[in-house]
């Protein structure tokens, strides 16, 4: 496992410490002296020191890596720090190194930005123990928050997706239904074609039949004109004689 990268928020030197040495509350291990004589009581101040630096540990806790069969601890530091400029120009010096967005999702930004606000957090806890616990507060705050836009965003996308992948399948069975209904139309315009086809080979074939049939009938009529001037000559001839 490498070492953890530069960060922020600051830390003391690295301590190597045994794979088998316990590591309690999430301190660093501190060599202890081999006498076992009773320790003179401490005073107040370093009382207090001891606490901050507990609660300092608690609320960030150290880095752990490894080096082959060696194992490191790196704990927060409990130097006061008087410069915030200094943090600020740090973290404008990190944004522009590592090439960080400066509007919309970027997780760089998003992960300096946490750096930054936990070594906020850090100076206040030196300063003064109350200011930090609440800048924690707000910090998980914060976090639970952002958890939960992201899972909301990860399950819209998801959602968006599914959607997607419908509107898709849906589409192509549309455009399955689009290509029947417009084999269908052809096939009815043809039949309509072909009806207008028989319907003007229907008129076509009756006025031809109409004509003949009114030729006919005029030549009949015709015949039996020329039958009667034929009877009535005959029968004009048939008076005289008589």
């Amino acid at each position: 496992m490498l070492p953890p990268a530069d960060s922020l928020l600051q830390y003391d030197n690295p301590v190597l410490v045994s794979r088998k040495s316990p590591l309690v509350h999430g301190l660093s291990v501190k060599p202890t002296p081999g006498s076992s004589a009773p320790t003179p009581s401490k005073p107040a101040v370093e009382i207090s020191k001891e606490r901050t630096e507990d609660i300092l540990h608690a609320i960030l806790p150290p880095r752990v890596w490894s080096e082959g069969n060696k194992l490191w601890v790196q704990s927060v530091s409990s130097t006061p720090e008087t410069s915030v400029v200094r943090l600020q120009e740090q973290l404008d010096l990190k944004l522009k190194q590592r090439q960080a967005r400066e509007t919309g999702i970027c997780p760089i930004r998003r992960e300096l930005y946490s750096q930054c606000f936990d070594e906020l957090i850090r100076q206040q806890t030196i300063s003064c123990t109350e200011r930090g616990l609440l800048l924690l507060r707000v910090r998980n705050e914060i976090r639970m928050f952002m958890t939960a836009y992201q899972t909301l965003y990860e399950s819209s996308m998801a959602f968006g997706i599914r959607r997607v992948l419908q509107s898709e399948i849906g589409k192509a069975d549309m455009e399955r239904k689009k290509q029947a209904l417009e084999k269908d139309n052809k096939d009815l315009e043809q039949k309509i074609k072909d009806t207008w086809a028989k319907c003007e080979a229907i008129k076509i074939k009756e006025m031809e039949r109409r004509e003949a049939e009114d030729r006919k009938h005029a030549e009949e009529i015709e015949y039996l004109k020329r039958t009667n001037e034929q009877l009535k000559f005959q029968l004009g001839s048939f008076t005289q004689k008589t």
